[in-house]
């Protein structure tokens, strides 16, 4: 048997003390390099690991009546949410004494702000996930309240949504933002510069849980939230018409119907209703119809409410007065085909007054057929048809009026009474504001301007004042439509005994449905002014396919409901004097 020799046991110290130096030097040479040379890298990168960023969304402006009533309001909800795996009991300072809440504790009272049951949250907090919802779109005032808890295992998520105060009243107008926050119509679309804000940014950090660590979030960026659009809709009145819409589009089955009060001498647009409307607040069961505001979007042939215009501008251009005098027979034929009154008469002996008394449609193209096509077209551009209003609104119809040089026979007649050419809604209530304001037309105006947090407005721009006729034609027309109202078959039904009212009827047919001619439906409309001696507004009704009348009986009730709140409402003091007479038949 071989024995080995021993080594030297110094030299084996020696030998292991120095790699032990060795390694000493490297682990601390490494160590340096962590902590000094590359802290700073290493804590980057750590941090970025670590950091989470996410957008502070700002608030949406308010849309505000003319009275400063919210129709539209952007508020926050949370989603609430726990990290089961980090639940456990914690410890809370109540009344100044430090208190340990059991688990089973904390999901009771977890779940009294909830409105849960603490078994419902207790099985939701279950396991070792990192992530579990409580409930979601919990308000702020909830909110709050589990703020005040203090548990660490809660986490929110802050969710930004619009609400309506209105629905459905406004809807049609204000119109409406998507879930994504993208304005899909109405003023929310048009005012969206005014009315969104700048996000802001938040940074902070987590842990290796995936959960926020208290006290690291830093704001980058302040969110800065979106200043207020305010519309000169009265919303009680413009509830009031709504209502009345509604009832009357059930009680005639008609597609639909719109209302207008415009502001004779200011041309500020006080009520914008229609019947169906969409409800901002759930526009998605809404028809594509019912989503735009027909008002300014919709045009359809006005009927004889036209026939107001081409008396204007017979008398304007000196070529008849309310008294000039014509022979209406029952019906007029042109190589092109027949024109008739809606009721059978013998050949009557009228005044200009007498004819839109009457509705005459013969007698408006026999007294009318004096003027050069050019000129009534030239009036009708001047009194706003055929181009789109400053409101600007989203989708907004110009309406149809050819150049004059484009008129076939047919519509050089048939356009006296309202046919061959389209309007909207507010382009007809603003051309009888021009007569109710003297002869000048003011742009109608929607919107007062963004308010600004300090109060500020910044106005709209809008259209400058256009004289259209004299203020002796207005007053001279103001006069014949007086008489309609006084004396008219249907014209009648829409006075009011405390104040002189002035207006003028409208029924017009409705192209049939496959395009061809005129179908057996119609729309029927109402506009009208008052008080006669000092015009404050202009009411106009219109109902669309009314099916169980067939005449503009079906828009007066209306009409009368509508313009007498209205006075009532801002104070208008009853008429004190009478009209004056005026010739209507020779």
């Amino acid at each position: 048997m071989t024995l080995l020799t021993p080594g030297n046991p110094r030299k084996r110290t020696r030998l292991f003390t120095g790699l032990v130096l060795l390694l000493a030097v490297v682990f601390g040479f490494r160590l340096f390099a962590f902590q000094v040379v590359d802290a700073e890298g290493i804590n980057k990168v750590s941090k970025a690991n670590r950091s989470v960023t996410r957008t502070l969304s700002a608030l949406r402006g308010d849309i505000v009546d003319s009275s400063g009533n919210v129709l539209a309001h952007s508020v926050y909800t949370y989603d609430i949410n726990a990290a089961p795996i980090n639940v456990q009991p914690v410890t809370v300072v109540r009344n100044g004494q430090e208190v340990i809440l059991t688990v089973d504790q904390q999901a009771d009272a977890i779940a009294k702000i909830l409105g849960q049951t603490k078994q419902e949250i207790l099985a939701k907090i279950a396991g070792t996930g990192v992530y579990s919802n409580l409930a979601k779109s919990v308000s702020a005032a909830r909110y709050r309240a589990l703020q005040d808890l203090d548990i660490p295992w809660l986490f929110y998520d802050p969710i930004l949504s619009r609400t309506y105060a209105e629905g459905a009243t406004t809807g049609s107008i204000v119109g409406f933002v998507g879930k994504d926050g993208i304005p899909l119509a109405g003023v929310e679309r048009q005012m969206n510069g005014c009315l969104a804000g700048v996000d802001g940014q938040e940074t902070y950090e987590r842990g290796v849980d995936g959960i926020r660590i208290p006290s690291s979030a830093v704001v980058a960026q302040q969110a800065q939230n979106g200043s207020t659009v305010r519309l000169t809709l009265n919303k009680d009145l413009q509830y009031l018409a709504q209502n009345m819409l509604y009832a009357e589009v059930k009680k005639y089955k008609a597609d639909w119907a719109t209302a207008l009060v415009v502001e004779v001498k200011t041309g500020k647009i006080l009520v914008a209703a229609e019947a169906p409307a969409v409800d901002s607040n759930d526009f998605g069961i809404a028809t594509d119809d019912s989503r735009k505001s027909r008002i300014f979007e919709t045009s359809f042939e006005p009927g004889s409410t036209m026939k107001t215009i081409t008396a204007a501008t017979l008398i304007d251009s000196g070529l008849g007065t309310p008294v000039t005098k014509v022979v209406a027979p029952y019906k007029l034929r042109f190589p092109w085909g027949l024109v008739q009154d809606s009721h059978l008469h013998p050949s009557e002996r009228l005044t200009l007054t007498g004819v839109l008394r009457d509705s005459s449609n013969t007698g408006i193209i026999k007294i009318g057929q004096v003027i050069p096509r050019q000129t009534r077209y030239d009036y009708m551009r001047k009194f706003g048809f055929g181009e789109k209003t400053s409101v600007n609104f989203p989708g907004e119809a110009s309406g149809l009026l050819r150049k004059a040089s484009d008129w076939d026979g047919a519509t050089d007649k048939v356009s006296m009474f309202g046919q061959g050419v389209s309007v909207t809604p507010i382009q007809m209530a603003m051309a009888y504001q021009t007569i109710a304001n003297k002869g000048i037309r003011l742009e109608p105006t929607l919107i007062d301007g963004c308010q600004d947090k300090s109060g500020k407005i910044s106005s709209m721009p809008t259209g400058s004042p256009t004289r259209v006729v004299s203020e002796s034609t207005a007053a001279q027309t103001m006069a014949m439509l007086e008489k309609v109202v006084e004396f008219g078959g249907i014209g009648h039904t829409a006075s009011l005994s405390e104040w002189r009212v002035a207006g003028k009827s409208g029924t017009a047919q409705v192209q049939a449905d496959n395009g061809h001619g005129y179908g057996y439906l119609h729309a029927v409309s109402f506009i009208g002014m008052a008080p006669v001696e000092d015009p404050r507004f202009v009411v106009a009704i219109t109902i669309y396919k009314p099916r169980t009348i067939s005449t503009s009986l079906g828009a007066t009730p209306s009409f009368r409901f509508i313009l007498k709140k209205a006075l009532l409402m801002y104070g208008v003091p009853p008429s004190t004097t009478k009209s004056k007479p005026l010739q209507m038949d020779w």
